[in-house]
């Protein structure tokens, strides 16, 4: 089985019901014409980089799929373009790299950082740079 992922940004003025029925039409369209849903990933509201049909923000989602063959793609693609709720969409083919990053990501492997312990230190002590050296005879 090859493995796919759509990721594509819908109108952000739409009600968030809205949102997620388009989101599953999609998926509900790809399982239809016989490809297995991975994961669905709800990535929500996002500052685009530039306006898109005088839209600022949308809301993303990203739909990773396994299926035989691509020509399914070309169907979902197609419907896509006609979707006046669909800003823009970009659909990849994944080498076992990509497989591999994508588990990793949602096992917590990549992606979250933990949080570098922060130190205390009081303003009346000098920094370790700062205290003299004793010298060596």
């Amino acid at each position: 089985m090859r493995h796919y992922e759509v990721t594509f940004i819908v109108d952000p003025l739409l009600s968030s019901d809205d949102v997620k029925a388009t989101a599953r039409k999609y998926a509900d369209q790809l399982v239809a014409d016989g490809a297995t849903i991975v994961h669905i990933d709800e990535m929500g509201l996002r500052q685009l980089a530039y306006s898109i049909n005088k839209r600022l923000s949308g809301v993303y989602f990203c739909i990773e799929f396994a299926a035989l063959d691509g020509t399914m793609i070309d169907r979902l693609e197609l419907n896509m373009r006609r979707d006046e709720t669909i800003l823009r969409f970009l659909t990849a083919a994944l080498d076992k790299f990509g497989v591999k990053y994508n588990e990793d990501k949602r096992s917590g492997k990549i992606g979250k950082r933990k949080p570098a312990p922060t130190t205390t230190k009081r303003l009346d002590e000098p920094a370790a740079a700062e205290t003299p050296a004793t010298p060596a005879h």
